[in-house]
């Protein structure tokens, strides 16, 4: 298995409450990474995560409506704090972009509200989609909620009734005939979407 040069986090989003900030915090204590934490004036937090090799992460979280929003990138060659973030990423339900770099290729990651939704592998300029998420149901469900095709049916079981009923009153040879031609139009449409 090729080794891992480095992971990026490009466009990171995490939305945080006050709770959920002291457990993103005790997640990297756990696993003996260090904290400094510096509060700002306007309340918002710069926090740098050390790991014992000298690596860093240095995220700043704004306070907006009562969350704590993290927004940036980071570049990590240390494995620990590469999986920390992605643990972070993915049990806070936070988006972001993540690029895996080897030697020769680079896997990109997409994260939707702490899923991978999309894996995509980049080799020079080849790019490979590896996987992409596909919401099944959601769009089952979208295409059961339509219902243009059923009232389009209906209103053409309307408009043949009418004219059926409009035949039967009538006693013009070529009226009949226009109204045959007209019927037999809408019978083919019928015919169409209900197949």
């Amino acid at each position: 298995m090729a080794q891992r040069l480095a992971t990026e986090y490009v466009k990171t989003c995490l939305q945080l409450t006050e709770a959920d900030m002291l457990k993103f915090f005790q997640m990297f204590v756990d696993h003996g990474v260090t904290l400094q934490v510096k509060v700002l004036e306007n309340g918002n937090q710069e926090v740098v995560f050390q790991d014992g090799a000298g690596q860093e992460i240095v995220l700043s979280f704004e306070k907006k409506s009562g969350l704590y929003e993290c927004t940036g990138s980071c570049r990590l060659s240390n494995t620990l704090l590469a999986n920390l973030m992605r643990k972070a990423v993915s049990e806070f339900k936070g988006s972001a972009k993540v690029n895996r770099i080897y030697p020769s290729y680079t896997m990109v990651y997409y994260y939707e509200r702490g899923t991978v939704v999309k894996i995509e592998e980049i080799k020079g300029q080849l790019l490979t989609i590896v996987y992409e998420h596909k919401d099944t149901i959601g769009l089952m469900q979208m295409m059961f909620q339509k219902r243009e095709v059923e009232q389009e049916i209906e209103m053409i079981y309307d408009q043949i009734n009418h004219l059926l009923d409009m035949r039967n009153t009538l006693q013009a040879r070529d009226e009949h005939h226009q109204i045959d031609i007209r019927l037999n139009e809408l019978t083919h449409r019928l015919f169409v979407l209900e197949a």
